[in-house]
């Protein structure tokens, strides 16, 4: 099997491919695997011999306190296209599972295929290097939106997010996506009780933004949504440059 198409556009998006860069990228070679709700794709404390992409579904970075099992803080969505443990690569081990989030499909790329890659292709380790610092830099935002936003508008600047990484790679357009969180878990990630996020979910459909209905939004005005959220996807570095 082939890498996922949305990686390749992932990249596209930012950078434009050499035919020796596409072509080896292609023939990356993929392990498929599929989970369900709440599995454990890769588990904290583990040092993988692979990492894995998104290719359908949403992921959930998650993290708990030492001592505290049962309490999980979800620090990080991944979305189609993503690679979500790249960094599995040069780490001894890892800080963080990676879960599903609804039914999820992936694929696994061995570590033996990423060295050859960053030993014969500077082109395309440069743009690996690339993703994982654009993974900080969205770790960084969701920090500046925490401190900076009210409940209705920190939901809004994850809406806005995560339908911006989806429309880059072509997984989402004209205004919706999906977006299988629970309350319990957009809790989690935006810092806030359950009642708050129902709370923020009403004032947004009130102000006739968006409609949400179980896992499916549409954005109904997306400049309010900006505006309200302030959001200002440069972070996501979008702009296609040679890298």
């Amino acid at each position: 099997m082939a890498i996922t198409e949305y990686f390749v556009r992932y990249l596209q998006r930012r950078d434009t491919l050499a035919p020796k860069d596409l072509e080896r990228l292609r023939a990356i070679r993929i392990e498929h695997a599929s989970y369900g709700a709440g599995e454990v794709i890769v588990p904290a404390g583990s040092s993988p011999t692979r990492s894995c992409m998104m290719l359908r579904g949403l992921s959930a970075r998650s993290n708990r306190l030492v001592g505290r099992p049962d309490d999980c803080v979800i620090t990080a969505l991944h979305v189609p296209g993503d690679f979500v443990d790249l960094h599995a690569f040069v780490l001894a081990k890892l800080d963080h599972s990676i879960v599903a989030v609804g039914p999820v499909e992936v694929e696994f790329i061995d570590h033996s295929e990423l060295t050859e890659i960053t030993e014969n292709f500077p082109h395309l380790t440069r743009l690996l290097w690339m993703a994982t610092l654009i993974e900080s830099a969205i770790h960084r935002q969701w920090l500046v939106a925490a401190a900076s936003l009210r409940s209705s508008a920190h939901l809004a600047h994850l809406l806005c997010e995560i339908y911006t990484r989806l429309n880059a790679v072509g997984a989402a357009s004209d205004g919706q996506f999906q977006l299988p969180l629970l309350q319990r878990e957009l809790a989690d990630i935006l810092g806030y009780s359950p009642i708050h996020v129902n709370r923020a979910v009403r004032d947004l459909r009130d102000r006739g933004l968006i409609r949400w209905s179980g896992p499916d939004i549409t954005i109904i005005d997306w400049k309010g949504l900006v505006l309200l959220s302030r959001f200002d996807p440069s972070y996501l570095d979008l702009e296609r440059v040679r890298r």
